[in-house]
């Protein structure tokens, strides 16, 4: 296997392997782009040539940061705020329908717990997979192999370490569910929809 085939397998690899370092490049050419354009216009097709795979009505606010980009995959009408940094080492997978808030870090990237063989510049990584329907408060950490589910609320500042079903509000370091999201919790803010479309259509 190549040092890229193992890293995207999951297995320990050499992250200055030549293949990678072009990728990084790469990577590199594109983010300093994004990150220092001064038309908002110019954005999207540099996004669809550094993400692998972008869903239609899908925004990324710079700064934003990634590994190598291309192994990041993206539905359809999402939305990242500020500083987002998705280190992927190992593939990225989100669904349709999800805000990121500022500073949210997604990291496939890990190490050795072992000093000998992490000193040797040995690293790996796990995949992470996130639902439709999510919403990650602010400065959310998510980690290693962490699966969230559909229609999901994690609260700023999280610390996710662990895999988080659908239907929940998580929050806390390490992230814990705090409680369902009801029937109730429907009806709540369909009728604060309905009023500020009502309150529109009075303008």
């Amino acid at each position: 296997m190549t040092e890229k085939e193992r890293m995207l397998a999951g297995k320990l690899y050499r992250a200055d392997d030549p293949e990678l370092t072009a990728d990084h490049a790469r990577k590199w050419r594109l983010t300093r782009a994004i990150n220092t354009a001064m038309e908002r216009e110019a954005l999207p097709p540099l996004f669809r040539e550094l993400i692998g795979e972008l869903g239609a009505g899908t925004w990324i606010e710079p700064p934003f940061f990634c590994d190598y980009g291309s192994h990041i995959r993206i539905g359809k009408h999402c939305y990242f705020n500020c500083g987002c940094i998705l280190l992927d080492v190992c593939p990225i997978t989100i669904g349709d329908d999800c805000y990121f808030a500022p500073r949210v870090c997604v990291y496939t990237a890990a190490h050795p717990i072992d000093a000998g063989v992490r000193n040797t510049d040995l690293e790996y990584g796990r995949p992470v997979t996130i639902g439709s329907s999510v919403w990650i408060g602010g400065n959310t950490v998510i980690n290693p192999g962490v699966t969230i589910g559909s229609n999901v609320v994690i609260g700023s500042g999280s610390v996710v370490t662990h895999d988080i079903p659908s239907g929940v509000v998580a929050a806390g370091n390490p992230c814990r569910i705090l409680r369902d999201i009801t029937e109730a919790d429907r009806r709540y803010w369909e009728a604060q929809a309905a009023e500020y479309r009502a309150e529109q259509a009075e303008i």
